[in-house]
This record gives structure tokens, C-alpha cells and sequence, in this order.
């Protein structure tokens, strides 16, 4: 096990460079780069991927070399000097190979540099939004598999009945509707939309939060996440709930809880005892990379529905803003962890079965 991991550990380096040097060529190809946004803000353009659409303002914009000597779209009236200041101050005054080298350097020596257009290092910036990633993260993951995997369970057990059917119906439903569309839903109806107030609409605490006893912070801060955790979590478990339902079918239908039934033990022990260890392996296993992957991933459209800033609400303005710190040192530490949890994961179906040994498949 132990030179499977090593290998495993070893592949991650190849696996994180492709990653890197994937996304770096393709950004080279993007237009609307940070250097053109500085330039458009200081024209009083707005924003540059307006001119990028097709739109025009009082001036014509054309993207081709001009009498100044840049070829940057309506640089027309700021001197060659400025610009080359710019893309000093950039760095795009060397080569892109260049630029990628040293831009790796500095992550492997853990050196993530600082936002370009909000004056703080990358990872206070991350360290400022984690707070909103981890409370919808961590809360609809955990909802998820506590609602799930008892459903699941009881579904399998009652497979065919009236219950069994009614709860697909609900989970259908449940998965079809759109996690956004959902969150609309509630604030309508509990946030103060055109029903009832009962919920409040924006951030994790209220602004007298500090002056709550113990254990009126703790109820305060459910009282907020209550709605978007609830619209994240509303179409997450039904795959997993079918999931697990579908696990312990394939169970159930084995010799072996044909045989422990024929030596008299009882429904639970058999389900409990049996069964669970086998028919959770899938499940259970999947758990640091669902995390992981909700967590890090952020749920732009629902932190923007309930004013939460998180994490993605920061990959999303950093993309329109072409913040190249923010974007490739997320990238490069978020692509590290989920490698490594990828290795973590299969050392969890380890230890949930012992059977399993990945070093024999060599």
C-alpha cells in the first residue's frame, strides 16, 4: 500500500503541471486582458468586454496598432510610455513562458502574490471569503448525507411500497428543480419578498452580533444560513439517496444475508451488522471528494441570491477582472487539495474494507 501511495503522491506533480500549463496557454487566447480594463476604466468606458461584444461608445474602438504604437483596443489617447509602465507593472513585458516559470516558482514556494485590483495577498483574500464556503459547504454536506443515507436505507428495505414511491415522486421533484430557482422560491415566500419576513436576506450574523450571549450567536447564525443552505442541499441528496437505496439492494440480494437470515438473526442485525459495512462503502468513500468539491467549488449564483461573498462569488469577479494572482493561485492550491484528496479517498475504501488493495492491481 505504502508504494502506492508514493506513486500516487508522485503522479500528482505531472497531473498539477498539466493542469497549470493548460489553463495559462488558454488565458494567453482570452481577450480583455487587466491591462485593456485599466485602460477602459481610465477612458470612462466601463468595462472592456463591452467593446469586446461588439458595443461602441462616443469613440470608435478598434483593436489594431495605432499612432501611439500599442496595440491594446483604445489605448488611442494614453502615451506608449504609460502603457509600457503597465505592462511592467504586470509583468507582460516578458515572454509568456517567462511569466509561467517564475509564476510556479513562487507556488512552490507557497508565494500566491497579491490581487491586482484589490490590494490584498491572495490568501487573506481566500482566508476573508472561506468563511461563507465552509458554512455552505460543510452544513449542506452533512444535511445531505444524514437525510440521505437513513432514506436511502429505508427505502431499500420497504423496495416496491407505498412509502418507497412516494418518496421517489419527492425526490424527483425535489432533484428537477434548479437550486437558484428554489432559492427565489424561498425568498418569496420566508424572506421578505411578497409573503412572510421570517428569515433575514443577507450575510452569516446581524450587525448587533457581537453583543449576543453564546448562545444567541449560535441561533443567530442558523437563523441566516437556514435558507441557502436549505436551496443547496434541496437537489444534492437525491442522487445520493438513490445511491444508497441502490447499494443496499445489491446487498440484500446476496448468499450471505440469505445465510445470516437462515441462522436466525434479526432483520436489524443483518442490515446493521451485514449489510451496512458493504453497501456504505460507495457512499461513505465519497465523502472528502463531495465535500471538497462543494466546498471549493462555491455556489456562485446562490451566495449572489442571499449577499453572501465567498469563494465564488470571488473566482467569478476575478475571472471578469482577469485578476491573474487570484485565478491561478486558487487554481493552483484547489487543484492540489482535490489531488489529494483523490489519494485520500481511496485510502478511506481502505479502511472501510480491508478487502480492497489497490497495490495488487499493479
Amino acid at each position: 500500500m505504502g508504494a502506492y501511495i508514493l506513486r500516487r503522491f508522485l503522479l500528482v506533480i505531472p497531473t498539477l503541471l498539466g493542469i497549470m500549463i493548460l489553463n495559462f496557454a488558454l488565458i494567453q487566447f482570452v481577450p480583455g486582458g487587466p491591462i485593456e480594463q485599466i485602460i477602459a476604466q481610465m477612458e470612462g468606458r466601463g468595462d472592456v468586454f463591452e467593446n469586446i461584444s461588439g458595443g461602441r461608445g462616443d469613440t470608435e474602438i478598434v483593436a489594431e496598432t495605432n499612432d501611439t504604437g500599442s496595440t491594446y483596443a483604445g489605448a488611442r489617447g494614453l502615451p506608449p510610455e504609460f502603457i509600457a509602465q503597465l505592462e511592467k507593472e504586470f509583468g507582460f513585458d516578458k515572454p509568456p513562458l517567462e511569466r509561467f516559470l517564475n509564476m510556479m516558482w513562487d507556488y512552490m514556494r507557497l508565494d500566491f502574490g497579491e490581487s491586482w485590483f484589490r490590494s490584498m495577498s491572495v490568501v487573506d483574500l481566500v482566508l476573508e471569503k472561506m468563511p461563507v464556503s465552509i458554512t455552505l459547504g460543510l452544513w449542506s454536506t452533512l444535511i445531505a448525507y444524514l437525510i440521505s443515507i437513513p432514506l436511502g436505507i429505508r427505502k431499500a428495505v420497504r423496495d416496491g411500497s407505498r412509502f418507497d414511491t412516494w418518496t421517489s415522486g419527492a425526490i424527483i421533484v425535489g432533484y428537477a428543480i434548479p437550486g437558484f430557482l428554489f432559492a427565489i422560491l424561498l425568498i418569496v415566500l420566508f424572506a421578505g419578498g411578497s409573503y412572510w419576513r421570517i428569515f433575514p436576506l443577507r450575510g452569516l450574523t446581524s450587525s448587533n452580533w457581537e453583543d449576543l450571549s453564546a448562545i444567541g450567536k449560535v441561533l443567530d447564525y442558523f437563523w441566516h444560513i437556514f435558507l441557502p443552505v436549505l436551496a443547496l442541499t434541496i437537489s444534492s441528496f437525491a442522487t445520493l439517496t438513490l445511491l444508497t437505496k441502490n447499494c443496499f439492494l445489491d446487498e440484500i440480494k446476496k448468499q450471505y444475508v440469505m445465510t445470516a437470515k437462515a441462522k436466525g438473526l434479526t432483520e436489524s442485525r443483518v442490515l446493521y451488522g451485514h449489510i451496512f459495512r458493504n453497501a456504505m462503502l460507495l457512499v461513505i468513500s465519497g465523502f472528502p471528494a463531495l465535500f471538497v468539491g462543494v466546498f471549493f467549488g462555491g455556489s456562485l449564483i446562490i451566495e449572489t441570491l442571499f449577499s453572501l461573498d465567498g469563494l465564488g462569488r470571488l473566482g467569478f469577479e476575478a475571472t471578469l477582472q482577469r485578476d491573474y494572482p487570484v485565478m491561478f493561485g486558487t487554481l493552483f492550491a484547489f487543484s492540489l487539495i482535490g489531488l489529494v484528496i483523490g489519494i485520500i479517498t481511496d485510502l478511506t475504501y481502505v479502511l472501510i474494507d480491508p478487502r480492497i488493495d489497490f497495490e495488487s492491481r499493479g
